[in-house]
C-alpha cells in the first residue's frame, strides 16, 4: 500500500503543526529501513522513462534521486542507464541504500540542500518522497543543481481503489490522511500540481501529470509488512498499531483474493513533470 499526506487546500500556508506533523512522520522511517528495503514496491519502468523523457539526448541521463530512501527509484534508474546520485537525509535509510548498491553514488542531503554543484544533472527524480519536502525550498534548490531544460518529477504509487477489496483495505487502515488513485483523481494531484506550480513560479515551466498501471505480487503477510513501514503506523502508540495490524491481518487472510498464497497488489504510478527554463 502507498501513502503521502497533502493539505486538502494548496493555496492555504502550512500552519507550525502541520509542518511540525510532516517532519514528524518524514523522519520516521529510518527505525525500519530494512523492512522499508524488503517490503516497499518500486515504480512502473514506464513512469520513469517519462519523467526522463525531456531531458533524454542520446548520452546517459545524470539524475539526482532526491529522498531516495532506500534505494527503489535508485535500482530503476541505473537499471535504465543512467548516471545516477542518490540523495538521501536519513542516515539509516542511506546506510541500507548503500548496503544494498555499494557501487551507487550516494550522499546525505535534501531536496532543500543538495551537495550538488550548479547545473550538475539533467534530471531530478523524487519517489513517494515530493509530500515531505518544504517546496518554497526545495523548488529554488532543484532548479540550481538542474540544467536549464533539465526536468523535475514527482513519482508516486497509489493503490488502485477501484478494485472493491483494496478500497475496503485503505478504509481498515486509517489511511484517510493518505492516498489512492481516486483520492488523487478527486483532489489530491491537482492539489500536489498546483503547489507545485506555485513553488516552481519563474523556474519551470508547465507541470504535467502522467498515470501508468503497476502492480506488486504480495502475499498476506508481506502486505501486512509493507503497511507496517508507512509513517502513520511507525508514529503510532504500540498498543494502538499492534491492534491495527492484527485487524488488517485478519482481513487479508479472511478475503479470498488476498488469504490463499500470491496475488498482485493493484497500484497506479502516478508522475508529475516540469521542464527547469
Amino acid at each position: 500500500m502507498s501513502e503521502q499526506t497533502t493539505p486538502d487546500n494548496p493555496n492555504r500556508a502550512e500552519s507550525e503543526a502541520e509542518a511540525a506533523d510532516r517532519l514528524l512522520h518524514g523522519a520516521s522511517f529510518g527505525a525500519a529501513a530494512a523492512a522499508y528495503a524488503e517490503h516497499r514496491p518500486g515504480y512502473a519502468e514506464a513512469a520513469v522513462r517519462w519523467a526522463l523523457e525531456p531531458a533524454r539526448d542520446g548520452r546517459p541521463v545524470r539524475v539526482a534521486d532526491v529522498g531516495a530512501g532506500t534505494g527503489k527509484l535508485t535500482a530503476t534508474l541505473i537499471g535504465l542507464g543512467a548516471e545516477v546520485t542518490a540523495v538521501e537525509p536519513d542516515p539509516q535509510m542511506l546506510a541500507e541504500l548503500r548496503r544494498a548498491m555499494p557501487a551507487a553514488s550516494s550522499v546525505p542531503g535534501s531536496a532543500e540542500e543538495m551537495p550538488l554543484p550548479d547545473a550538475s544533472v539533467d534530471a531530478v527524480l523524487a519517489g513517494q518522497a515530493v509530500h515531505w519536502f518544504d517546496l518554497d525550498r526545495a523548488m529554488p534548490e532543484i532548479a540550481r543543481v538542474l540544467t536549464p531544460g533539465g526536468v523535475f518529477a514527482g513519482l508516486w504509487n497509489v493503490d488502485d481503489d477501484r478494485v472493491a477489496w483494496v478500497a475496503e483495505l485503505a478504509e481498515l487502515s486509517k489511511r484517510r490522511s493518505s492516498v489512492t488513485l481516486m483520492r488523487w483523481r478527486d483532489g489530491i494531484g491537482r492539489s500536489l500540481l498546483e503547489r507545485l506550480t506555485a513553488a516552481g513560479s519563474g523556474l519551470f515551466g508547465p507541470v504535467q501529470e502522467g498515470e501508468f498501471g503497476h502492480g506488486q505480487a504480495r502475499t498476506a503477510d508481506s502486505l501486512l509488512a509493507t503497511i507496517g513501514t508507512h509513517s502513520h503506523l511507525l508514529v503510532m502508540d504500540e498498543a494502538e498499531r499492534a491492534g491495527l495490524l492484527a485487524q488488517i491481518h485478519d482481513f487479508l487472510h479472511a478475503r479470498p483474493e488476498t488469504g490463499d498464497g500470491e496475488f498482485t497488489l493493484p497500484m497506479v504510478t502516478m508522475a508529475l513533470r516540469a521542464v527547469r527554463f
